[in-house]
């Protein structure tokens, strides 16, 4: 087994019909929703918007089966940002500040970035950061130096890998934060689930299959 991607899934019907029926909470809520974009466009849309500074809602596919999220129901941010940890736990998560946030990094770059070089597609190792590269991704080095990576693979999740790969082209930095999709809960698993986290949170962005969900002091990427 390669990978995780057991649990349930739900088609671009399913989530379209949950947001006509909840548009006017959604209008409420300050929020613009956009339907029908092409994959590349919802990659652009949302590495662009990670490397802007924003929290991004991210589900996709087929839920994760185990413990950890690993880019199917995650929440995604800038692993740059040395505030970003305090933004999420601000936002969303309201963890203990010692708890550390996890990178998810393209298999093939492991060895530029860590100290050690193998697969962790199951986010189950703890592998020390190499320490010129600790300063460029404080939201995601713990205190001693060490990440809890996931690492993610184009064959095993292509659109994950693509979000991934294109924050790489904006930044360099061949990896994003990876958090749990959820505040406080299990992690959402049905469309239902995911609206509602975001409408409650400070998300700033939510991409839920072909929709991207924007609030109203968030402004969207331009197509």
């Amino acid at each position: 087994m390669d990978h995780a991607y057991w649990g349930p899934h739900f088609d671009t019907g399913v989530i379209d019909a949950l947001l006509i029926e909840r548009k006017v909470e959604i209008a409420n809520a300050g929020c613009t929703v956009e339907t029908n974009l092409d994959a590349a466009e919802l990659c652009r849309r949302t590495a662009l918007a990670i490397a802007d500074g924003k929290v991004i809602g991210w589900f996709q596919g087929r839920m994760e089966w185990g413990p950890r999220a690993l880019g199917n129901r995650s929440i995604l941010a800038d692993p740059r940002r040395a505030d970003m940890k305090e933004l999420l736990n601000l936002k969303i998560k309201r963890c203990e500040s010692f708890r550390p946030f996890a990178p998810s990094v393209l298999e093939q770059h492991v060895a530029e970035w860590f100290e050690e070089d193998d697969d962790v597609p199951f986010m189950m190792q703890v592998f020390q950061i190499r320490p010129e590269k600790r300063p460029l991704i404080p939201a995601v080095t713990h205190v001693d130096g060490s990440g809890r990576l996931q690492t993610v693979s184009q064959r095993t999740n292509p659109l994950y890998y693509s979000v991934i790969d294109t924050f790489r082209e904006l930044t360099g930095v061949p990896m994003v934060l990876n958090t749990s999709f959820n505040e406080n809960e299990p992690v959402v698993c049905e469309p239902r689930q995911a609206l509602d986290c975001f409408l409650r949170t400070k998300m700033d962005m939510l991409v839920m299959g072909q929709a991207v969900l924007h609030r109203a002091d968030s402004k969207p990427i331009a197509a």
